[in-house]
């Protein structure tokens, strides 16, 4: 996989800040702490594209990075992290303004990613998220985080408990390691897929 640009476009604090844009976006969601900015950093070589931060909540706009690669030309949409922040009930609820603001009215979202650490159960954020997804047509996928920290064994188990946690949810999803680049290929080629079913809606020449 060749990265031919990968750069911060722009961060956004408020939806007036969102850029216009004709490219295919794909978000990045997921309680905080769970990898998104190591995953991101991973996915496009860098190694501080996306800051990463030991202290949960951190990112606190949404942040837009411009890539070109073999794969697909696009934007990778790194959304606010939720759950256990240590952050007042006002700002926590801007966050959610905003976010949800972001997937339910942008035109150029193609995918929303929803990060889950593979060491943890699904609890009620993720579920209802997957299902709010659902109930608006967003295109997800469900990715497993930080497998390089299981051994073989308790990874299977793992991931298996994971996929029957969703009961009878059908969203496709894959298993990742930022430090070993495990599943980042697969996670490519979904990314490949939607975005240029998006730019075939977007413009019907292109079929």
């Amino acid at each position: 996989m060749k990265i031919r640009k990968a750069e911060l476009l722009i961060s956004c604090p408020r939806k007036s800040f969102f850029p216009d844009s004709a490219r295919p976006e794909v978000a990045f969601l997921g309680r905080s702490n769970v990898g998104k900015s190591s995953l991101l950093n991973a996915l496009v070589q860098r190694k501080q594209l996306a800051h990463t931060s030991a202290t949960p909540g951190k990112t606190r706009m949404i942040h837009f990075f411009e890539v070109e690669s073999d794969a697909a030309d696009c934007t990778l949409v790194d959304l606010p992290g939720y759950g256990w922040a240590r952050v007042s009930r006002t700002e926590r609820n801007s966050w959610q303004s905003l976010v949800e603001g972001y997937l339910s009215k942008r035109s150029q979202l193609c995918m929303a990613i929803l990060l889950q650490d593979v060491r943890r159960d699904l609890s009620e954020d993720e579920t209802l998220l997957l299902d709010w997804l659902a109930e608006r047509e967003i295109d997800a996928r469900l990715v497993f985080t930080k497998a390089d920290k299981l051994k073989t064994m308790q990874r299977k188990k793992r991931v298996a408990a994971l996929r029957a946690q969703l009961g009878e949810r059908t969203i496709p999803n894959l298993v990742t390691s930022s430090q070993k680049r495990q599943g980042l290929d697969e996670l490519w080629k979904a990314i490949r897929e939607r975005t240029q079913a998006w730019e075939a809606l977007a413009d019907p020449d292109l079929e």
